[in-house]
């Protein structure tokens, strides 16, 4: 069953110097509160999963956390390039990032493999693209059909953190919305951590949601606004301010710099 906890406890429990940590969460529910505790922590050497690298994982390179990115589209729909990613893999500011890229689908497939207990997935993909040259892709035939198809590995993080809407006392995780990858990567991760705008004393049942039953997650914590300045559906609204607001701190590494400084490493963050 998950533990009720803060922030910074959970986050001192899961993440390790070095770990593969995947923190999903597909254009809202994105954990930027968890995230921030993260490089509060000084947690370094990490290999970041994420299907579609936004804003928050371009702070976390931008800072000098990672070693390696697992993606599929790195950007930030709408707005514009993640210049500390683009700092990082061109010119190695502040450290030098491994980049290994994958298609949306490629990603999902990982996370299913590795949901499942299985080492990789089969699908038909990249064949034909400039992808499957520059990445972790195999081609196996079909035993049945003879087809060729690509053999993506699993992936297995070491920590998923995810935020939801809301969580029940016993542990148990409500999300609606966007659907993304939450509940794959969290069933796929060694340790996991749920972080939520509410705990209730029952789940209400939401039209299309998903529920990430307590025995699958390690650490459950409370985060009003934690996706901000991303939101979470029908609790908290998108800052799209901060969105367009972002391109112009990002380009320039001082800029970038004091901004984190102020607003990420000065805060307390939510506890």
């Amino acid at each position: 069953m998950a533990d009720l906890t803060n922030v910074p406890e959970a986050i001192a429990a899961l993440v390790r110097d070095g770990d593969s940590v995947a923190l999903e969460g597909f254009t809202h529910l994105i954990p930027f509160a968890a995230g921030h505790e993260v490089l509060r922590q000084g947690r370094r050497d990490l290999e970041l999963i994420r299907m579609t690298p936004d804003v928050l994982y371009d702070q976390m390179v931008g800072v000098g956390c990672a070693r390696k990115l697992v993606f599929s589209y790195a950007g930030n729909p709408g707005v514009g390039s993640l210049h500390r990613l683009r700092d990082a893999i061109e010119h190695g500011w502040p450290v030098p990032l491994e980049i290994e890229e994958h298609s949306h689908a490629g990603m999902a497939n990982m996370y299913v493999a590795g949901a499942s207990g299985l080492p990789c997935a089969l699908m038909r993909g990249y064949i034909g693209t400039d992808l499957e040259a520059h990445t972790r892709v195999e081609r196996v035939i079909c035993p049945f059909t003879g087809e060729t198809l690509v053999a993506v590995p699993a992936l297995v993080p070491d920590v998923a953190i995810v935020h939801a809407q809301e969580a029940d006392r016993a542990g148990n995780v409500q999300l609606w919305g966007i659907p993304g990858v939450q509940k794959e990567a969290v069933l796929a991760a060694k340790r996991s951590l749920v972080t939520v705008e509410r705990i209730v004393d029952e789940l209400e049942p939401k039209r299309a949601a998903v529920v990430i039953p307590s025995w699958t997650i390690d650490f459950v914590a409370p985060a009003p606004g934690g996706s901000q300045p991303s939101y979470a559906h029908g609790i908290t609204r998108r800052d799209n301010d901060f969105y367009r607001a972002w391109d112009a701190i990002s380009r320039d590494r001082d800029t970038f710099s004091a901004w984190m400084d102020e607003h990420v490493f000065a805060g307390a963050g939510v506890r």
